[in-house]
């Protein structure tokens, strides 16, 4: 072999690995996700997914019909799922937790902007919209304070009675107040805030009390 044709073969680019199972359709729901960021739900189609994942249309086809469905998929895999204490006994240190998982998680830029598509688009399709709670939220989780709450309520921990609308849903509510308001992310001083000042009064707890639900209440 001559000079040349040796350097030649020894820059030729060895060919692209096949990616398989899981690996696979990581790549695919990651491309999906991107996809929705980019363009918004309404616009990506199984072409620009499997362009974006490397692989063939037929790939995305033997698994969903859809770029929808792709992106529910990808969705529930990679929600963030509250893990509460076992027996209940941390509820300020639970809902701290569940505020801090949604910045970490679902106020990042990038998945802010998926989700953000999503729900734009479930807005134009109540369909799509049943489909996102239905598959994704209620069996994966991903309600952050409501999670908990629910989980202390089943326990005996907190009354039911107190998990109004407004109260399941006002520490997500300050937190995206907050970012809107200060372009930035809250710290974990103000989430610590949002739980002692709003939820935990609004249950009937102070932030000083047993919040396993032995201790006393607040007022």
């Amino acid at each position: 072999m001559s000079d040349r044709n040796r350097t030649q073969a020894t820059e030729r680019p060895e060919p692209a690995r096949r990616r398989r199972g899981k690996e696979l359709i990581a790549a695919i729901h990651q491309a999906a996700l991107e996809e929705t960021a980019e363009q918004g739900l309404g616009r990506i189609g199984m072409e620009g997914i499997a362009r974006r994942a490397g692989t063939a249309k037929t790939s995305l086809y033997r698994r969903w019909s859809s770029p929808e469905e792709i992106v529910l998929d990808a969705l529930y895999h990679v929600l963030p799922v509250e893990e509460p204490s076992p027996m209940a006994d941390d509820l300020r240190g639970d809902l701290i937790a569940a505020l801090t998982l949604m910045r970490d998680k679902f106020m990042q830029p990038f998945y802010g902007a998926v989700v953000t598509a999503i729900l734009a688009e479930a807005q134009r399709n109540p369909e799509l919209r049943e489909r996102l709670y239905g598959e994704v939220f209620e069996p994966r989780g991903g309600r952050f304070t409501r999670t908990v709450l629910y989980h202390y309520a089943e326990r005996g921990k907190v009354d039911p009675a107190r998990l109004t609308p407004v109260v399941l849903d006002i520490g997500e509510a300050l937190m995206i107040k907050y970012g809107v308001d200060e372009a930035k992310l809250p710290d974990d001083a103000y989430i610590a805030a949002i739980v002692d000042q709003a939820i935990l009064p609004a249950l009937g707890h102070d932030a000083g009390c047993d919040t396993g639900g032995r201790g006393r209440p607040a007022g």
